[in-house]
């Protein structure tokens, strides 16, 4: 065993500093032996935040500085909001465990007011063109305006009035302790989710065994099945392209369900597919086929030129 403590690399911020600590006292309790201390990593995504997420050159914007400090040895494992992580992950590196997700949905935030009751040209706050497309789909009369920054940032715009509401994941409203400024869940049949949303990814060193074997008990099994199938299915699609992909998937027992969405503009494409949990690789690219022949290819071709 070890006598150095092992080091986790977390972004910066509140929330990620929030999730890493929820790792870190896990991995303390399942591992008393052991001594853990967070390093914190500032991020590209971190650093320029008047850019939109969109706009940004390449993918990983949240992970890519974290990922080099695991790879030249300056950490130990990462920490990272799995919906951040992308799909194709470093040679060298591995996903190693997921945490049990919170709840998936999105959240809206606003002075008291759920989106069904707001004037028309009310301002929605979001960063996500997912988000904005599913919105925009449901409620045409709503303006979107984007933004930036951290969540505290998000909700002073709406208590300032800058902006009407904003749409924010309900996990980390859940993580930051502000279950009660949530006005309204946003039904997952209308707003699917960003792929992996609500559950926290553990990412180390492939060679690192004795690190593997430490996060190895923190992995939930029922959201490895879903995330397993979700990021599947984005990358066959070929995730990371304009275009707004994502799924969500379900497991109940051995069975896993995986609802899709591939949109562009004002169009919304809209399947799911069932098969057994413990091959969640097969639905998520069942998923993605099905979803192809709907038609799907198309908006993406359409989103890389926009």
């Amino acid at each position: 065993m070890r006598s150095e403590p092992i080091i986790i690399g977390s972004r910066g911020s509140r929330l990620a500093l929030i999730q890493a600590e929820s790792v870190l006292a896990s991995l303390k309790q399942a591992n008393p032996g052991y001594k853990f201390s967070i390093t914190k990593i500032i991020t590209k995504g971190d650093r320029h935040k008047s850019i939109p997420l969109n706009r940004m050159p390449g993918q990983g914007v949240f992970v890519k500085e974290v990922e080099e400090a695991l790879l030249d040895g300056r950490i130990d494992l990462a920490v990272h909001s799995l919906k951040d992580l992308p799909t194709q992950i470093p040679h060298r590196l591995t996903l190693a465990a997921v945490t049990k997700r919170l709840d998936p949905r999105d959240a809206f935030v606003s002075r008291g007011k759920k989106l069904g009751e707001l004037a028309p040209g009310s301002i929605i706050g979001t960063g996500s063109i997912r988000r904005t497309v599913q919105l925009l789909a449901y409620y045409p009369a709503l303006e979107v305006r984007g933004v930036r920054g951290n969540i505290d940032t998000r909700l002073r715009k709406v208590f300032s009035a800058e902006l009407d509401g904003v749409i924010v994941a309900a996990a980390a409203m859940l993580r930051l302790g502000w279950k009660e400024k949530i006005v309204e869940y946003l039904p997952l049949d209308n707003f699917l989710p960003e792929v992996g949303q609500g559950a926290l990814a553990i990412e180390i060193r492939s060679e690192d065994k004795e690190i593997a074997e430490l996060v190895g008990g923190l992995n939930h099994e029922p959201t490895w099945q879903s995330i397993v199938a979700e990021r599947t299915f984005l990358q066959a699609l070929g995730g990371g392209c304009r275009a707004p992909i994502t799924a969500l998937g379900t497991v109940t027992g051995n069975s896993l369900k995986l609802q899709g969405m591939v949109a562009h503009g004002s169009r919304i494409l809209q399947a799911s597919e069932e098969g057994s949990a413990l091959t969640p690789e097969l639905v998520g690219r069942r998923l993605a086929q099905r979803m192809l022949e709907m038609g799907a290819s198309q908006f993406i071709t359409e989103a890389k030129a926009w």
